[in-house]
């Protein structure tokens, strides 16, 4: 098991580029598209904050459903952030979760509640304080 996560973001001198470590030894890349000025080297934050949870998602459910012995064979998870334009207050993430195999309907039905106790939906359905300063 691994410690708390940390992960570090540098930004030199090219625009909105950003360089992303982790406390694992991962390194990876964000950007911005470019019609806002990005050279589109990496998903843009949005898109970074979508794939973490359709990653814990289809983790999560394949963890369980391996755990239970039940026959899903993939999952595919797609997701959208205000599809509809962005709401007066708050923000709508639409997640689609497609499940592969010869599953029972309860077992789809416990998949379901699953998706939604992954550790990635419970940090975004709940509160989340941010502390920041300068160094």
């Amino acid at each position: 098991m691994s410690g708390i996560p940390a992960v570090t973001a540098v930004l030199h001198d090219t625009p909105y580029l950003v360089t992303l470590s982790d406390d694992l030894g991962h390194t990876w890349q964000a950007d911005e598209p470019v019609d806002v000025g990005g050279a589109n080297a990496g998903p843009a934050p949005d898109r970074l904050i979508l794939g973490s949870l359709g990653a814990c998602t289809a983790i999560t459910v394949q963890m369980v459903a391996a755990r239970r012995k039940w026959p899903l064979t993939g999952i595919r998870v797609e997701l959208q952030l205000n599809p509809d334009g962005k709401p007066e207050s708050g923000n709508d993430i639409v997640r689609h979760v497609f499940l592969e195999g010869e599953l029972s309907e309860e077992q789809r039905a416990q998949l379901l509640k699953i998706a939604n106790a992954c550790p990635m939906h419970k940090l975004l359905t709940g509160e989340v304080r941010v502390h920041t300063d300068l160094r």
